[in-house]
């Protein structure tokens, strides 16, 4: 089975980086039966960057507007899934390498099951040569939920 690869928007948040605020995030997204594809977040000086990248920008938005959360973006990112093997990511990485774009992150993770997922950012001026390199598709709106 082949990696699908699939570019998708993202946007964050900055908040506290204090307990609690993660669960605060997603209840409030899950309230409002926002799809997310995948979720990251990270200490960002002493505040929290927090990413989510949902199956639907718009209803993020409309949750997000009704919650009074700031969020930032759209931003584009990759989603990437396929078989878990020995390399995949190495594969992945080294087809940016040999075409000089650079990584701004990267977050793969084994999901179990002989699969595996990932997260791969690049800078906005290198999203369209990475998507034609690694044969992204567009966002689908049908993928089921993770959270």
């Amino acid at each position: 089975m082949a990696d699908t690869i699939q570019r998708v928007q993202y946007f964050y948040s900055e908040v506290p980086d204090k307990p609690g605020e993660g669960a605060r995030l997603l209840s409030l997204v899950r309230d409002e039966g926002v799809n997310l594809l995948a979720f990251s977040g990270f200490p960002k000086g002493r505040r929290a960057q927090i990413d989510f990248v949902p199956a639907d920008a718009a209803a993020l938005k409309a949750a997000a507007k009704k919650a009074k959360l700031k969020l930032v973006g759209a931003k584009t990112g990759f989603l990437i899934q396929g078989e878990d093997r020995v390399g995949a990511m190495a594969e992945i990485v080294g087809k940016l390498a040999e075409a000089k774009i650079n990584i701004t992150a990267v977050q793969a993770v084994s999901a179990g099951a002989g699969r595996y997922g990932a997260l791969l950012w690049v800078k906005p001026r290198d999203v369209n040569k990475a998507a034609k390199l690694l044969g992204a598709s567009s966002p689908a709106q049908s993928q089921p939920p993770l959270f």
